[in-house]
């Protein structure tokens, strides 16, 4: 028992808490060494990286920045060629309509003066179909008062001067007769 109380009057005398001298020189000493080394080496190293990276960064944010610009460049320019487009747009667009109205009113001039020649050649085919029918009826009603006439005077007007002669103021008279009673209508 006797050596637990001694064990126990030694406990006693040390503090756990406070340490020793020996413990404080030497911990202080590692501590210089390692603080000395940290200043020295370890310290503008990473100075070192925090430039380097510091200088990134800062040179990212001015590329950033110089990139934002030029699409704010690029933007504004490509707005001011689509407005520039919208509006040769619209002035090509009214071109058009114009060009379009104009077209038409020669298509309808074309198509106007067509059915005014086609009417035209009509005319003319029908007067000449008229004269044609005229010609036909004279030289049948020439024929057929001839030979009602030679019936009647009961000569032959075969002659041709003769027959031609008297066809003619046959007919003469009868337009005269006609151009009176249409007249007198």
């Amino acid at each position: 028992m006797l050596n637990t109380e001694l064990v126990l009057a030694a406990e006693e005398k040390i503090n756990p808490i406070i340490p020793h001298p020996e413990e404080i020189v030497i911990g202080l000493i590692a501590f210089l060494i390692l603080f000395f080394l940290i200043k020295k080496f370890v310290a503008p190293r990473f100075e070192t990286l925090y430039q380097e990276r510091t200088e990134k960064i800062e040179g990212g944010i001015a590329k950033a920045e110089q990139a934002q610009a030029k699409a704010e460049a690029a933007l504004e320019k490509y707005n001011a060629q689509l407005a520039d487009a919208r509006t040769e747009a619209a002035k090509i667009r009214d071109d058009a309509r114009q060009e379009a109205e104009v077209i038409k009113a020669e298509l309808r001039a074309e198509a106007q003066a067509e059915s005014e020649r086609i009417v035209a050649q009509g005319h003319a085919q029908l007067q000449a179909q008229k004269q044609q029918i005229v010609a036909e009826l004279r030289a049948e009603l020439g024929r057929n008062a001839v030979e009602l006439a030679s019936r009647i005077v009961g000569e032959s007007l075969e002659d041709e001067v003769r027959r031609r002669g008297t066809v003619d103021r046959f007919l003469a008279e009868l337009e005269t007769s006609a151009a009176a009673t249409g007249a007198g209508k």
